[in-house]
């Protein structure tokens, strides 16, 4: 869903995309995100996406392996480009 914040386009994240990256911020909250503040949750794909590069960043290969796998699943699903 795309919306507009003085004149500029954000896309808003659905549903789908908050419950399959919840899980991700709880596991890697203490290592990846302890900057995050405690009730974070993503509201636009330019969030997800910072999220995700910190789990990238500083995870373990784990968290490298997955992160990768879903944002081949985001970017195949979308128009955007990371």
């Amino acid at each position: 869903m795309m919306d507009t914040f003085n004149g500029i386009s954000i896309m808003i994240v659905n549903d789908e995309i908050s419950e399959m990256l919840m899980p991700h911020i709880i596991k890697y909250k203490d290592n990846c995100l302890w900057f995050l503040r405690e009730n974070f949750n993503p509201v636009t794909i330019d969030e997800v996406f910072t999220v995700l590069d910190s789990i990238e960043r500083y995870g373990d290969r784990e968290a490298f392996i997955e992160v990768r796998r879903i944002k081949k699943w985001l970017l195949q699903n979308s128009s955007v480009t990371y």
